[in-house]
């Protein structure tokens, strides 16, 4: 069976699948329909999109349900630990992963950003290996981003995306070798408000950000990809449990079955990106094994999740200033170190993460730090035996490449290196032991990060520049998740100050009247106001939002037909 084209009707605004007995479940379109929206929401993807729902979605709310009952425990002193019921598939040396897909045996040099014309078109220009193609954390989730994405992704594999910008500047793919594209859905815990699923006995619920973005762009571009001798690849974000994976892998194979698409054919790379998921490599891998390609090492979020589960547990879990939780530290140490062990025994790539350091054109000191961390940065990667690594700027791919190409030379990765030295403990990934302290200007920077953030955010903007680094929804949630706790656990900055509520209150303050804005009468309003409101909801109130983005969402950009 061939994947049906778009057609270029409207949209219908409820799509359904008979069920006996019923009016069966169907999704209602309730965003507006914007300009070329049709070509995206056409009935037959609609209805593909309903049958996700209908099947999977009940088990992504039992998963969800199980996150929250894990994050209790952990709350309550229940260390994670490595799982007794698994031990069986981390003791069989026997199984494999399927590896890599057809354009992805080199990944040494990913670049990463949102789908938006521009930058879809710079990455497809830049020269790595892969583009993660972002529509989680670099990208903003209102209604026109996500499905004018979708529209970038689509256009792109077709090879008639362009783009002109309000200058006048237009932008066209030229490369003639483009990167392999990997797609980045939205995490479990994410809803599409836009699109309203109803259940077989009427129920009606938000849509799945996961189900919609994989969806829509597996529906649209599986075939396409196919036939251009590459495939459907998937970047997996968040997930917190082998039960999580299989899901997925129940997701991946259902859809190739759907279109009569071999099984197997697509491939998937999993952020290790949780402190449970880290427990649960092994299984992860295992569950996912007919479509794994490898695991990333997402190092942003794993910070945020030491903090979000530990955030109750007293002062010796408290981390230090966000620019001294590195690489090095020794539970950052040991999960990468684990990371790699795991994706060689199984044969499965091991990517590295994103060091948050961009480059200046308009300041050469920026830059040469920005290239020297940078270096650094891959130099350790590579040398502890990852295959591939990510970057967010064009201009860093061939410092990262550089680094790579010393130590892979002409090979495409370094799978064939195992690690037999690595002896990872449970205690090594919870020794969270820095032995730094929190200074005030550690303080204020966090509280300007995350404002400065959140401010894009609502403005439809998922990646920022601020400070000469890469910020986006996952340095966001550090930042403000340490004001949190650092609150809540009653620490003092280095010269004595106690960090509380009222403290921070005069920080926001001072960002607010220091930043920048826009001049009276600009066509762009600011959303600082807006800003401070959502950090003051997710960072000084008593209850803990597990994710900064979902009262944004709810609040902010959800758009009404």
């Amino acid at each position: 069976m061939t994947i049906p084209t778009a057609s270029p009707t409207a949209p219908i605004r409820t799509v359904g699948t008979a069920v006996s007995g019923t009016e069966g479940p169907a999704i209602r379109i309730t965003g507006p329909l914007h300009d070329r929206f049709g070509e995206i929401l056409t009935p037959a993807a609609v209805a593909f999109l309903t049958e996700l729902h209908h099947r999977f979605g009940g088990r992504r709310h039992d998963r969800l349900a199980d996150r929250m009952r894990r994050r209790f425990e952990i709350g309550n002193g229940h260390d994670p630990r490595f799982r007794d019921d698994t031990r069986h598939i981390r003791e069989d040396a026997d199984w494999r992963v399927a590896g890599a897909g057809p354009g992805l045996e080199d990944r040494r040099v990913e670049i990463t950003g949102p789908t938006d014309p521009k930058m879809t078109i710079n990455a497809l220009n830049s020269g790595a290996k892969v583009w993660l193609a972002d529509q989680e954390d670099a990208t903003s989730p209102t209604w026109s981003n996500v499905i004018g994405g979708q529209l970038s992704l689509r256009d792109a594999i077709r090879g008639r995306l362009t783009h002109t910008s309000e200058d006048g500047k237009e932008y066209r793919v030229t490369a003639e070798q483009t990167p392999t594209i990997v797609m980045r859905p939205r995490g479990w815990h994410l809803v599409e408000k836009h699109l309203e699923f109803t259940d077989r006995t009427g129920r009606r619920m938000d849509a799945s950000g996961s189900l919609v973005d994989f969806g829509l762009y597996f529906f649209h571009n599986a075939q396409a990809l196919i036939e251009a001798g590459r495939g459907p690849y998937f970047y997996i974000a968040k997930l917190e449990s082998s039960e999580e994976a299989k899901l997925w892998n129940d997701v991946f194979t259902f859809s190739e079955e759907y279109f009569g698409i071999p099984r197997g054919t697509i491939r998937a790379t999993v952020l290790i990106e949780t402190l449970p998921a880290a427990f649960e490599m092994e299984e992860i891998l295992f569950e996912l094994r007919e479509h794994c390609a490898g695991l990333n090492a997402g190092r942003w979020d794993y910070i945020f999740s030491i903090i979000k589960n530990y955030r109750g547990r007293g002062a010796r879990f408290v981390l230090p200033d966000r620019s001294e939780v590195t690489m090095t530290v020794p539970f950052m140490r040991a999960y990468t170190e684990l990371l790699v062990q795991t994706c060689h025994k199984r044969g499965a790539f091991a990517i590295g993460g994103m060091s948050a350091f961009i480059p200046n054109r308009r300041d050469p000191e920026v830059t040469a730090r920005a290239v020297e961390k940078v270096a650094a940065d891959k130099k350790r990667e590579a040398g502890d035996g990852f295959d591939g690594t990510w970057v967010a700027h064009p201009d860093l791919i061939p410092t990262a490449q550089a680094e790579f190409d010393a130590v892979l030379g002409e090979r495409p990765n370094q799978l064939d290196r195992q690690h037999p030295d690595v002896q990872v403990r449970a205690e090594d990934l919870l020794d969270v032991h820095i032995g730094r302290p929190i200074t005030a200007e550690g303080v204020r920077d966090n509280v300007s990060v995350a404002i400065r953030y959140l401010e894009a955010w609502l403005r439809g903007i998922g990646a920022v520049a601020i400070d000469n680094l890469m910020e986006d929804a996952a340095t966001a949630e550090i930042s403000r998740s340490q004001v949190w706790q650092w609150i809540h656990q009653g620490q003092s900055t280095q010269d004595g100050t106690l960090i509380t509520a009222e403290y921070v209150e005069g920080l926001i303050a001072a960002v607010l009247a220091e930043t920048p804005r826009p001049s009276a009468g600009s066509e762009t309003d600011d959303r600082f106001e807006d800003a401070a409101a959502v950090f003051r909801e997710v960072a000084l109130q008593p209850e803990f939002p597990a994710f900064l983005t979902l009262p944004a969402y709810s609040r902010f950009l959800v758009e009404t037909a």
